[in-house]
């Protein structure tokens, strides 16, 4: 191991308290949607502690809203920015975009948590809080590479460029606005909670309604009317079909441990008004997976055809066809060749910190990675501390040896990938 890595691993060691402490405030910072710009405060004064050239700037604007990845409900954006913190290298080495969202998802039913979600609570090695694992953990150890190399003496050839964006959870507006203001890289590592397995393909999602159309009538006399509940029974049905269909296909061995790599999840349901009467419409609404190799288009045209094949099949849908509509969040796949050069350095940093090799596997859920390699044409890795069970839970957590060991992973990753100039 050489003198860098070794520096850089010791300060790691010799500071976790300033690790724990940091993402602490960062947990302690409720981020959820529209409410960013707390935890992005915490994010921005240590970049500067850190001597990061700074851009912060809200997001907007025609050139975003108008770009065909661009999906949100969101209609203003003013007082949450986004945050970018670049690490100058001296020149002739590869640069690397390190990417964490800020914005976390809402904690639910408080009578869930055994203490307030924003508590930052720490308890045998653990981190309690809403975003602790999704990404809070993640993009503490980010900040605590890029830390440790700096304060190490360490100076890099290639760029690092930190980034703390907001919408992740909401369709990746953040992202998408950092690539349009022009930041790219030779590489890319999202620190979303991998377990510490690596993967550089992951699916994609999009959110789908589908309306149905019956007939109303007394419930007394139910057949003078249609149900449109048992319409939509028939749709689900076809679904289910395409589902395994599109499923089949999937033969990468990366998703060999994933049950139903590209799944369509029914997630809402809504119909009627009175139980004493048949309801003239249901309405469905759901999240279909896209495969990394296809595209979103692609996804659309397959789930219009089935919707159009139930309806063909069935008397009164043939004349009443159901509508299909595209709304809410949208996320673009992500496809790395596992032999990219990014993966085997990032394994074998792993093997320095880990003495095994990572895991590689497919993600099994979308990032903003997709967002960074089909428009920003950067190659992305996903890889980082905790485990996707606790996120999106009450109680959520993350280990904090994990956010350590993932630190040191990712700053011995960046002096490999970088390229080091000299210690001073």
């Amino acid at each position: 191991m050489s003198s860098a890595d070794q520096k850089v691993r010791k300060y790691i060691t010799e500071n976790r308290i300033r690790g724990t402490r940091l993402l602490q405030k960062l947990v302690q910072e409720g981020s959820t949607r529209g409410n960013e710009s707390g935890a992005q405060a915490v994010i921005i004064e240590k970049c500067r502690e850190l001597g990061l050239e700074m851009d912060i700037w809200e997001i907007g604007g025609d050139d975003l809203t108008s770009h065909p990845a661009f999906c949100s409900d969101r209609k203003d954006f003013r007082g949450n920015p986004n945050a970018i913190g670049v690490m100058k290298g001296t020149g002739g080495g590869k640069s690397m975009i390190l990417n964490g969202h800020i914005d976390v998802v809402p904690a639910g039913d408080l009578k869930d948590w055994e203490r307030d979600p924003y508590s930052g609570h720490i308890e045998c090695g653990k981190l309690y809080g809403r975003g602790a694992t999704d990404m809070k953990g993640g993009t503490a150890a980010l900040l605590m590479a890029m830390e440790a190399i700096k304060n190490a003496g360490i100076q890099l050839k290639g760029d690092v460029i930190f980034q703390s964006v907001i919408e992740e959870e909401s369709g990746g507006a953040g992202t998408l606005a950092s690539v349009l203001r022009g930041y790219k890289a030779d590489g890319a590592i999202i620190p979303e909670p991998t377990n510490f397995k690596v993967f550089p393909k992951q699916q994609g999602s999009m959110w789908f309604r589908i309306s149905v159309k019956g007939k109303a009538a007394h419930g007394g006399t139910r057949y003078e009317g249609v149900n449109a509940i048992e319409k939509a029974m028939l749709v689900i049905e076809r679904l289910r079909v395409l589902e395994s269909d599109r499923n089949e296909r999937i033969t990468d061995p990366l998703f060999r441990n994933i049950p139903i790599p590209i799944p369509i999840n029914i997630g809402k349901i809504h119909s009627g008004d009175w139980p004493s009467s048949v309801p003239d419409l249901a309405i469905i609404e759901g999240r279909m997976g896209v495969a990394p190799n296809e595209t979103q288009e692609n996804a659309k045209h397959e789930m219009q055809k089935a919707l159009i094949s139930v309806c063909a099949d069935d008397t009164w849908l043939k004349d009443n066809v159901a509508e299909l509509e595209w709304f809410g969040a949208s996320w673009l796949p992500g496809d790395l060749d596992p032999e990219h050069e990014l993966i085997h350095v990032l394994s074998q940093s792993y093997k320095n910190v880990k003495k095994s090799l990572p895991p590689i596997e497919a993600s099994p859920w979308a990032t903003d990675g997709g967002i960074l390699s089909k428009v920003g044409g950067v190659p992305v890795v996903v890889f980082g501390p905790g485990v996707t069970e606790t996120a999106h839970q009450a109680n959520e957590y993350i280990r904090l040896e994990d956010v350590f060991d993932a630190a040191e992973i990712i700053a011995l990753t960046l002096l490999e990938w970088c390229g080091v100039t000299e210690l001073y």
